[in-house]
């Protein structure tokens, strides 16, 4: 059984741009009475791992079982307290440069609570994530944003609203599409057209998907997932230059990655390898 724990992680300007970004986790085996008149500044997940308490948000009151959880926008108000003499909750907050698009498909503008089966991944999520934090594993930078994606693409497969299918019945129609970004990323021909033929769809319809699931284009999905790619290679291979590192992730003219890196990034590839790089190897 997990006891309470609890990580909180500062936000450089980098982790901000990243697609997700994770700024707390915990536990809490008996959690006391909250009130956020203001809400919360970033996404906000808490759900009941033992015992019951009451949520209330946007003047509605819901009651949280085990297995039961609700998933907040930043800075809406908000309060909770226990109901039964034990109310044991796991939480999560998290932001990022995609976090509203991302969490687009979960109804947030409705702060519907969300259950799952027992026996499903997010059933013992707090004690996956005790082991994590009791081990020191690094939840900060790129590796928290992959954790924190890892978690909504469990909660949008699993998680069920008011009864109804899981959330994530879109997603899962996409995973070919996920799959084939990932590992043909750094192909420059991989285009909308071979991602609907993946699919089995037309382009027009894959568009439809992307954009009920995504809140944006799979091209999009593909330029955002490139320059993520790019800036991990910009720090771990410091001595491969920069238009090295464009042809390896897919764009064939080495300018209009630079043009779509300052767009996205707020900087260009050489400035943001100065500013969070450990060395000063090639930059050119």
């Amino acid at each position: 059984m997990s006891t309470s724990y609890g990580r909180h992680f500062v936000s450089t300007e980098w982790d901000k741009r990243l697609p997700l970004h994770l700024t707390s986790i915990g536990y809490s085996e008996h959690q006391n009475v909250i009130v956020r008149e203001s809400g919360y500044h970033t996404f906000h997940w808490l759900h009941t791992v033992e015992g019951c308490g009451e949520f209330t948000v946007n003047g509605r009151a819901v009651k949280l079982y085990p297995n039961q959880g609700i998933l907040l926008k930043p800075n809406v108000p908000h309060s909770y307290h226990a109901e039964t003499e034990r109310w044991s909750v796991w939480f999560v907050t998290f932001d990022g440069a995609l976090a509203n698009p991302i969490t687009a498909s979960l109804d947030l503008q409705h702060m519907q609570p969300l259950s799952w089966e027992t026996g499903c991944p997010l059933s013992d999520i707090h004690e996956h994530y005790s082991e994590k934090i009791r081990y020191s594993f690094d939840l900060s930078g790129v590796n928290g944003s992959l954790e924190v994606y890892d978690f909504l693409s469990q909660l949008k497969r699993f998680g069920q609203s008011s009864g109804q299918q899981s959330l994530s019945k879109g997603h899962e129609r996409l995973t070919p599409i996920y799959l084939l970004i990932e590992e043909e990323f750094g192909d420059p021909e991989l285009g909308l057209a071979r991602m609907a033929e993946t699919l089995g769809v037309s382009p027009q319809y894959l568009n439809t998907l992307f954009r009920k699931s995504w809140g944006m284009s799979p091209y999009q999905y593909l330029v955002q997932f490139r320059i993520q790619k790019s800036k991990e290679l910009l720090l771990s291979e410091q001595g491969r230059t920069v238009k090295g590192i464009s042809a390896a992730v897919g764009f064939q003219d080495d300018s209009h990655f630079v043009h779509t890196f300052r767009k996205l990034a707020g900087m260009t590839p050489v400035q943001f390898r100065r500013q969070y790089g450990l060395g000063e190897e090639s930059l050119s």
